[in-house]
């Protein structure tokens, strides 16, 4: 995994090149760091906390000229360390489509192919990124678990919303399993957005009498569009990188459209898991105002008793895996540990 001093500062560069494009101002967060996070986990926070990213403002839900912007402003900005990423990884990349939807083929340095399949889902809020900016955290996964990774390209909102982008995962992974990979050799991974698509995409192939994959990876889900529990308020200052308010309160509406934030088709953490669900492992850091989210979804899997377990890092923040940290190492080291063991 990278992790020298000159990765660390592309990542902030890059970070501080997405501010900048969106016209946000800067802003000093001086909340204190804790004494029990590596020294590379505090540089990260520390240019986090300075850059005034948590201030980033979303458009309107509807205004589709406004969120193509801010996201292909992100998108350009990714790329040069996205290569670096893969670059170091000697992961290789090929474009594809599954089923009119487009895809892309990661593949880890001397990967071999023995039938297994990681199909990841990106996060970004629904709204921004795709499966080529956030190739380096699949193709960090590819690595650590040893197998391709599959990452689907949906088509971000509000250009549409939930229903079309849930079809579109939906017909990749009929795809799939159509072209000979049956489930049982099939992971979904997903983080943030991307954990929450997961989730609802398993509930559904359920719910339509389709074999479940084999696991579910998430890395601190979104599985709740309504800004509810304990650290959506104790958390809401600490967390160096998400708000509510503004970029993921517009972002959840253009999504959703017009349904409740609450309702399961959008939030799938109040979905039904009682009828069966993967073994699932859901990982989190402690300075996110997601972590009640994470904790919740949890909780509603091992009440349905699902093969369930949460692995928590101090300090860390909203998908905190693809930084040039211990922790993060540490972090996907178990992830691949816990792909193997349920793929076999």
């Amino acid at each position: 995994m990278p992790n020298s001093a000159r990765m660390t500062r592309r990542i902030c560069h890059v970070l501080l090149s997405i501010i900048v494009s969106s016209g946000v101002a800067m802003a000093a967060d001086t909340l204190p760091l804790p004494d029990t996070i590596s020294p590379q986990a505090k540089t990260v926070i520390e240019f986090l906390q300075s850059s005034g990213l948590k201030q980033l403002n979303g458009p309107a839900p509807d205004d589709r000229a406004g969120w193509k912007t801010l996201h292909d402003a992100q998108e350009k900005a990714l790329e040069g360390p996205n290569k670096a990423v893969l670059d170091q990884l000697g992961a290789t990349l090929r474009g594809g489509i599954i089923d009119s939807v487009p895809v892309l083929d990661i593949r880890p340095k001397g990967w071999a192919d023995d039938g297994r399949l990681i199909v990841y889902i990106h996060g970004g809020g629904f709204t921004l990124f795709s499966a080529h900016s956030m190739a380096g955290l699949g193709a960090l996964v590819a690595q650590a678990a040893g197998m391709r990774v599959i990452s689907i390209d949906y088509t971000n909102p509000p250009a549409v919303q939930w229903d079309t982008v849930q079809a579109q995962i939906s017909a990749v992974l009929t795809t799939i399993v159509a072209q000979g990979t049956p489930m049982s050799r099939v992971a979904l991974f997903g983080d943030s957005a991307g954990g929450n698509l997961v989730i609802r995409a398993v509930l559904n192939m359920r719910d339509k009498g389709q074999d479940m994959p084999a696991a579910v990876l998430l890395f601190s889900p979104w599985a709740d569009l309504s800004n509810s529990g304990d650290t959506a308020i104790t958390l809401h200052e600490a967390d160096p990188t998400l708000s509510y308010d503004g970029l993921l309160a517009n972002s959840a509406l253009a999504y959703a459209g017009s349904l409740d934030l609450k309702d399961p088709r959008v939030s799938p953490l109040y979905g039904d898991f009682s009828k069966g669900f993967p073994s699932t492992l859901i990982q989190e850091g402690t300075r996110t105002i997601l972590l009640s989210t994470s904790v919740r979804t949890y909780r509603a899997l091992k009440a349905a008793k699902v093969d369930a377990a949460i692995d928590l890092y101090e300090g860390m923040w909203h998908v905190f895996q693809g930084a040039p940290a211990p922790e993060a190492a540490s972090a996907l080291a178990s992830a691949g540990d816990f792909l193997r063991s349920r793929m076999k």
